[in-house]
């Protein structure tokens, strides 16, 4: 590897962000509620996240269960509240009925994102055409990261998918990083890495106790092992 792996971890309030960053975590994803797969947080929350800990923070922009975009119209005034509240990175990603990308609703949110950063999350392993919607996608402001599992069963289910998108990096719709997310386990890392994939993404794996319990610094530190220091 030229370069660190990302390693990506979910985080629900500061304790967790603290553990996280202590275990050796690059990057938070903040969320709520994890019943419903994670929603936007509350810009409290967001706040004392980023006067807790130094490393980047990306804020779930999504506001019930599913991967339709809903009220557009309340989705951009979070996300301008989470702006106001210190959050410079997020994850979005919407699709209509027929699967898919919501062109209209990304476009009003990347809008009030001004060229934040962002990801698109794994509404991709529920998209009727993953290569079409990256196409779309390509020249979006701010998308630097797709989310994926490479299927909506899970990477046991999407490795084939994702080597194969890996391969294609750099070509138009495939510039942004994979962050590879949803069933990840540890073994999967050494061929993820031998292909070439530098982005990890987990949630229970960093919770012993699952999701009623907190991040385990120290389930994050053996992570952080496997990618590389």
């Amino acid at each position: 590897m030229s370069k660190r792996a990302v390693l990506e971890v979910i985080a629900l309030d500061a304790e967790d962000a603290v553990a996280a960053q202590a275990g050796g975590a690059d990057r938070l994803e903040l969320v709520t509620d994890m019943a419903a797969d994670g929603l936007t947080p509350s810009a409290a929350t967001v706040a004392a996240i980023r006067a807790a800990v130094d490393i980047d923070v990306r804020v779930m922009l999504r506001l019930a269960d599913g991967f339709a975009a809903g009220d557009v119209e309340r989705l951009t005034r979070v996300a301008g509240e989470m702006r106001e509240a210190g959050a410079t990175q997020f994850v979005l990603g919407f699709l209509d009925v027929a699967g898919d990308v919501d062109l209209g609703a990304v476009e009003r949110i990347a809008k009030v994102l001004d060229g934040c950063r962002w990801t698109f999350h794994r509404a991709i392993d529920r998209a009727a055409n993953r290569d079409a919607l990256r196409k779309q996608l390509a020249d979006f402001p701010g998308l630097d990261t797709y989310l994926t599992a490479g299927a909506a069963g899970g990477v046991d289910d999407g490795l084939n998918v994702l080597l194969a998108e890996a391969r294609r990096r750099g070509e138009p719709g495939y510039e942004q990083q994979l962050l590879v997310g949803g069933g990840l386990r540890l073994d999967h890392v050494p061929g993820l890495l031998d292909a070439g994939i530098d982005g990890f993404h987990i949630g229970g794996a960093a919770r012993p106790a699952g999701w009623a319990g907190p991040v385990s610094a120290d389930a994050v530190s053996q992570w952080r092992r496997v990618l590389g220091e």
